[in-house]
């Protein structure tokens, strides 16, 4: 493996290896999924802020994008969501920090198959382009929301943007193939490639949990692909899969898409968590409280995963008697994520915390997932989602999982591997400043909504003037503070933009192990050269997680340090 990877690399990056993606290095590459995602972050960050304009001031002109029709407002929701989940959560938490990590983590130089790490980041920004391309065709971007349910994804009288629609779809098969391939890359060097003595439960937990959302993915996306070639053919070919003027079944598409998209929240979920746990131990001094008892319910997570994904159709015409048992079934998985958390708790109990802008973002994570799980409950029993459904109260609860996820795992990863990946240190006063600025107007944007769903609010209505037992002055109030405080948080990613931009180039040079962790990433230079760990890779002789063992005079002891 050695002389494979280290064959396809110079030592030191070229053009081509950074802007035409030919590079080989794990390290390059993970470079270039995460700044592939964040780009297309802040296009998923501009679509927020034009539909949410319209929502609290119908009719607008809104700057920077001008009057948005109804046509432009279902693009603009359906590509937001479609961009946060598959282009910004998944390049980033899973491939760009797995490509970055995994091998530094485990002790050895690379992935065991370099080439097709590299041929995973050029399909995924073959993807992203698709994508983006699909906004400037013919009506514009697929607006038929983000689960592209049938009839609205595939009938002609129907799908109002058919060349946006069928991009969008090339666009998500294309991204799937790449995630499909670094999947493959990340499970294949994580069983063979540890360093000597490294044991299965000495790896490191955001290690475990990548190759573990790397299975649920691989396992639960091939009925979506095949649905989306019938979904493909039925728009360009005029086959029926799921037309029923045909024979064909709309609701099929559903149990296709949700059979996948369940298990995705979990594909992305799980690397957050690993993030979390990392942040967690580090900064309180304290071992991962009960390693084997989070693995073994991350593995029983994962498992369950294929069962609940019915409860996102317990309004669609499905036996009462099934509905009961997706509703059982979502009550069971949400036990084992409780209980992680409760374990990430229970590592900060009685520790020698400091609260250092990653661990500011740690901590906010647990805290805000949990509001995300708890909203859950109600949707999870199919005598309350009868009423909840399509409401403004889905939309909070799903933000309430997702953001903890997607933006504040990424942040929570990158502050903290910053000085590994750059070799200098962020700002610590303006990460803090960007930490609040963000947290508080996310909670101030998300919290109305539960309110507004709960008052009836429809998600998915363009101008609440059109229904006046909506648009009063109070459930109007709320959507002007939601999208003010969305103006907000926006504002403040300037801060962290600059920050993260500066300290690149010009911020404090950061030590090999400026946390004093123990995990072997933080035994190489900063940032590592070629080959990582130079001509004589590490041994690993105890877990990751031993901190303040009794008898040692520092309170860290390295996974590569022998006594």
């Amino acid at each position: 493996m050695s002389a494979t990877a280290h064959d396809d690399h110079h030592h030191g990056p070229t053009f081509a290896e950074i802007w035409l993606l030919q590079s080989t290095d794990h390290k390059m590459i993970g470079k270039q999924y995460m700044f592939i995602g964040m780009f297309m972050g802040l296009i998923g960050a501009y679509f927020a802020y034009a539909f949410r304009m319209q929502l609290a001031f119908p009719g607008v002109n809104v700057p920077g994008f001008g009057t948005v029709s109804p046509l432009e407002y279902n693009a603009l929701v359906t590509n937001h969501g479609t961009i946060m989940i598959f282009w910004v959560a998944m390049p980033v938490l899973i491939a760009a920090f797995g490509n970055f990590l995994i091998p530094l983590m485990i002790g050895c130089d690379d992935m065991v198959f370099p080439r097709l790490n590299r041929l995973s980041v050029q399909i995924f920004l073959a993807s992203a382009i698709v994508l983006i391309a699909s906004f400037f065709v013919h009506n514009g971007g697929f607006g038929g929301a983000w689960t592209a349910y049938p009839p609205l994804s595939a009938k002609a009288e129907y799908n109002l943007t058919p060349l946006g629609s069928t991009l969008w779809l090339l666009a998500v098969v294309l991204e799937f193939a790449a995630f499909l391939i670094g999947g493959i890359n990340f499970i294949t060097t994580a069983m063979n490639a540890r360093a000597p003595g490294m044991k299965a439960l000495d790896v490191p937990m955001v290690v475990w949990m990548i190759c573990i959302a790397s299975l649920l993915f691989m396992a639960s996306v091939g009925p979506l692909v095949a649905g989306a070639v019938m979904l493909l053919f039925d728009q360009v070919l005029g086959t029926g899969f799921f037309d029923p003027d045909k024979g064909g079944g709309p609701v099929l598409w559903q149990h296709l898409f949700w059979f996948f998209g369940h298990p995705e929240v979990y594909v992305v979920l799980l690397p957050a968590c690993g993030i979390t746990a990392e942040i967690i131990t580090v900064f309180s001094r304290k071992k991962l409280f009960a390693y084997k008892t989070i693995l073994y319910t991350v593995i029983g997570t994962g498992v369950l995963s294929f069962f609940v994904w019915a409860h996102h159709q317990f309004i669609s015409g499905i036996d009462p008697r099934m509905a009961n048992v997706f509703t059982i079934t979502t009550v069971l998985i949400s036990i084992p994520i409780a209980e992680m958390m409760f374990l990430f708790i229970a590592t900060l109990y009685g520790g020698s915390i400091r609260f250092t802008t990653p661990m500011l973002w740690a901590l906010s994570f647990i805290a805000e997932f949990l509001i995300g799980g708890v909203t859950g409950i109600f949707l999870g029993s199919s005598g309350a989602d009868i009423y909840f459904h399509d409401t403004y109260f889905v939309l909070a609860h799903f933000h309430y999982t997702f953001f903890p996820i997607a933006i504040i795992g990424t942040f929570a990863a990158l502050t903290f591997w910053f000085p590994k990946m750059f070799g200098r240190m962020m700002n610590d006063t303006l990460g803090k400043i960007h930490f609040w600025g963000t947290i508080i107007p996310f909670n101030f944007i998300f919290i109305p909504l539960f309110y507004l769903g709960a008052a009836g609010q429809h998600r998915r209505i363009y101008n609440f003037n059109h229904y006046p037992q909506l648009a009063t002055p109070d459930l109007q109030a709320l959507r002007v503070l939601a999208t003010v405080s969305l103006l907000v948080m926006l504002s403040f990613q300037a801060v962290f933009i600059y920050n993260m931009l500066y300290s690149m180039f010009r911020g404090k040079k950061a030590p090999n192990n400026p946390w004093n962790a123990n995990t072997l990433e933080w035994s190489c230079p900063s940032p590592p050269p070629h080959g990582n760990f130079g001509d004589e890779l590490p041994n690993c002789y105890r877990g990751p997680y031993e901190y303040s063992v009794p008898g040692r005079d520092e309170d860290f002891w390295p996974q590569n340090l022998p006594n």
